[in-house]
């Protein structure tokens, strides 16, 4: 009995920690705030995640505050190191930038450097001891909060799904509508291939946001899932293991948001590139 009530703690513990703090609309009509996984799936899909609305609004909120103040204090002496920080961010950017983007545009760079800052920012928060912020929220009487938004599907198809929508108007822009058509129908095996290019190129052109979002997606919330089962084990075990995972899973919380931004470039100029043939 023991075993298996431990076993049903554990479970509880996890879907709780997995479980998003949802607003919509109730099966009797009310509007408001989920209890349960009951209430939760009877919102079906005009539900909204008020955690991950709330804290990536709030990073981008910082993130955007801070650029900023640094750009009015900016100074050509001795830099402080909020100066530093933001310039080794716009210099990484612009470095990544000049490699793989060879086309004049100026939406291109302040993209680049909001993707990387926004995702790296909402990558950090798994960093935050797991039950932290969940228990000052519980005091508060607030049944579920997830603080990490790039571990919400919602958020990286999101994101996705912009550079995506960017995909096609810059390829139309710089192509025409007809030059777009052309390049999806008529590449890789010319004009007698038609039926086959137009299966690839549509597969390739849709794979592109749901691999970029899928992939944000799916290894924060692998990295949230082991701290979750670091946090079942006894506190002895927990420092053993959690503070090594924390570091490693620092390279992965960089290693997405670099590969965010960097995907977003090469999309970004494959939609830019004009196939003179």
């Amino acid at each position: 009995m023991a075993a298996e009530s431990g076993a049903h703690s554990s479970g509880e513990y996890i879907a709780h920690h997995l479980t998003n703090l949802t607003f919509g609309q109730r099966a009797d009509g009310t509007w408001g705030i989920a209890h349960s996984h009951a209430e939760i799936a009877e919102m079906g899909f005009w539900s909204i995640n008020l955690d991950t609305f709330g804290f990536s609004l709030l990073l981008g909120i910082g993130f955007q505050l801070m650029f900023r103040a640094v750009a009015v204090k900016v100074t050509a002496g001795v830099p402080g190191r909020a100066q530093n920080l933001v310039e080794m961010a716009v210099d990484f950017v612009n470095s990544n930038i000049k490699s793989m983007f060879p086309h004049p545009s100026a939406t291109i760079g302040p993209l680049a450097l909001t993707v990387f800052v926004w995702v790296l920012l909402m990558n950090v928060m798994d960093l935050i001891p797991i039950d932290f912020l969940p228990k000052v929220a519980a005091l508060a009487g607030v049944p579920y909060l997830k603080v990490v938004p790039s571990t919400d599907v919602n958020v990286t198809m999101g994101l996705a799904l912009s550079v995506f929508l960017l995909i096609l108007f810059f390829s139309v822009r710089q192509k025409g509508l007809g030059g777009f058509a052309a390049e999806l129908s008529f590449h890789p095996f010319g004009k007698w291939g038609l039926p086959v290019n137009l299966i690839l190129e549509s597969v390739t052109l849709i794979a592109k946001p749901i691999s970029l979002g899928l992939r944000l997606f799916g290894n924060l919330y692998a990295g949230e899932m082991i701290f979750i089962l670091i946090a079942l084990l006894p506190w002895w075990i927990q420092w053993s293991l959690s503070v090594p995972w924390a570091i490693f899973h620092i390279l992965i919380i960089f290693l997405q948001a670099f590969i965010f931004m960097v995907l977003t470039i090469v999309y970004l100029s494959m939609a830019f590139a004009v196939d003179e043939h």
